[in-house]
């Protein structure tokens, strides 16, 4: 059998039929009310309801709880643990000791070096570090200061 080329495709038999052809007198079968039936809103024209509309039943969204808080100035920390930080100075991928957001992004453990990042103190932590980043664990501020690092602080305002 040959390829079949697009311009040749049609659709199955039967799956295709002639749309309802409304108000075309009654032989048609929707002449009359044209399928709007008797009186009420719905048979006016210029009437229509919008697509959430349940027909007076209390509608899902007024039906459904509403729970929790949207805070509308929530700051969303990408978080690295001292943990990792110790693994990258063990296997010499940390130039000179130093850490930054750039380059945590370089090195594949935050995904957005523009976006804030949090030091979180969990895990050891044996490396001398100097790390800059947006907000720091009291914990995390510890365990750098105990070896021998120093601890900065970024302005997580100038970052959004």
């Amino acid at each position: 059998m040959a390829k079949d080329i697009l311009s040749t495709l049609k659709p199955a038999p039967g799956s295709r039929r002639k749309p309802k052809r409304i108000g075309r007198g009654q032989g048609s079968g929707h002449g009359g009310t044209s399928t709007r039936g008797h009186k009420g809103a719905g048979s006016r024209s210029g009437s229509s309801r919008p697509a959430w509309f349940e027909g007076g039943q209390m509608p899902l969204v007024r039906r459904l709880p509403k729970r929790g808080f949207f805070h509308p100035f929530r700051q969303e920390f990408q978080v690295v643990n001292v943990e990792s930080l110790n693994k990258l100075a063990d296997d010499g991928r940390l130039q000179g000791g130093i850490v930054t957001p750039e380059i945590l992004a370089k090195l594949g453990m935050v995904k957005k070096a523009d976006a804030a990042v949090k030091i979180l103190g969990n895990g050891e932590l044996k490396a001398k570090l100097d790390v800059s980043a947006h907000a720091f664990s009291k914990s995390a501020v510890e365990k750098i200061e105990k070896a021998g690092g120093k601890v900065q602080s970024i302005s997580a305002s100038a970052k959004q």
